[in-house]
């Protein structure tokens, strides 16, 4: 016979102590909660600065694959420009081939050594050297003109084929490098973010304090140029103080760091490569003590960065993302050498 005892019920006691220990969980999250850190605003502007960093690194890896690309995209157009000519001589040549066996058939038909000449595979022909007294001299030389253009139309074919997957492998690299650009920057505003509007307000007026403070009283002392082109470019990009640093852009307007010390020598009548890497091979390397108004200063181990010397050991400089072109302390950053182009 089936029980219809009441379940047991769970006594007063237990109760109490399940409803205490929930409640004490609740206040212990609420607590922890409440003593998260909230973020520190020193703490987020040196990860914003490192972020900005990377991605001036990324920037100028950016600047050479683009360099890359522009002198691929030049060489392949010139290529199949050469194939194009070259495709319409041998045509020519061939062209001639048959008019002369036209003439031979109707002065009596085609000799047999005639009908191998037209062949689809010159090369195969010349290889039986023994048919060739067969052949007028002006046929042989014709001959051989055209197996000479179809060797050099499969080379530049090939070459052109290289050069396109070069391209393509290229313009690859510079998608990646501009998402990864872009994804340093994002990560940095969102850090920005994280700050109040007043704290965020607060890191702008002392960054533009530091930039009027740089640019205004900064003190170049009297050193000289070590040569005219040297003074014309540092006196050009003193022109351009207050522009902002833009990745990726040459000016005149905006800068990357590269840009603008290419510009800047540019217009001096000095052609300087792309990017900072290769600029640092523009000239003679120099240490510091040795420094003149106008000489190039790498800065960093795999030297992303490069600027102008500007005398007094300040280099005028575009920084980094969210800065404009100022003077700066060559000691905010570590200097590798100097460059006298």
């Amino acid at each position: 016979m089936a029980s219809h005892r009441r379940p047991k019920q769970p006594s007063r006691t237990r109760v109490t102590v399940f409803t205490a220990t929930a409640a004490a969980a609740v206040a212990l999250s609420s607590q922890a909660a409440q003593a998260a850190p909230k973020a520190d605003k020193k703490d987020v502007k040196e990860q914003v600065d490192k972020l900005y960093e990377q991605a001036e690194q990324a920037t100028e890896k950016y600047n050479g694959a683009k360099e890359k690309k522009e002198k691929l995209e030049k060489q392949v157009g010139e290529l199949q420009d050469k194939v194009a000519r070259g495709q319409e001589e041998l045509n020519k040549l061939r062209n001639g081939l048959g008019s002369m066996a036209t003439a031979q058939y109707r002065s009596g038909g085609i000799d047999p050594s005639v009908q191998l000449l037209l062949s689809s595979d010159p090369d195969s022909y010349l290889d039986k050297a023994s048919t060739l007294n067969q052949l007028s001299s002006k046929q042989a030389e014709s001959l051989r003109k055209i197996a000479d253009k179809q060797r050099t139309l499969k080379q530049q074919r090939e070459e052109a084929a290289t050069k396109l997957q070069d391209l393509e492998d290229t313009r690859k690299a510079l998608g990646q490098k501009k998402k990864e650009i872009q994804g340093k920057l994002s990560k940095a505003q969102q850090l920005l973010n994280t700050l109040t509007a007043k704290e965020r307000a607060e890191l702008a007026a002392k960054e533009k304090e530091r930039a009027n403070r740089s640019n205004e009283r900064v003190d170049l002392g009297n050193e000289a140029p070590n040569s005219n082109f040297a003074a014309a470019a540092l006196a050009a990009a003193k022109t351009k103080i207050g522009s902002p640093y833009v990745w990726g852009a040459t000016g005149p307007s905006s800068f990357d760091c590269s840009g603008l010390t290419g510009w800047a020598y540019a217009q001096a009548g000095v052609s300087l490569p792309r990017i900072s890497q290769d600029q640092a091979n523009a000239g003679t390397r120099i240490g510091r003590s040795e420094l003149k108004p106008g000489d190039l200063v790498l800065f960093y181990g795999d030297l992303h960065h490069i600027g102008l010397y500007a005398g007094n050991g300040q280099v005028l400089h575009a920084p980094k993302p969210g800065a404009n072109v100022r003077y700066e302390s060559m000691d905010n950053m570590p200097f590798m050498f100097g460059v006298r182009v």
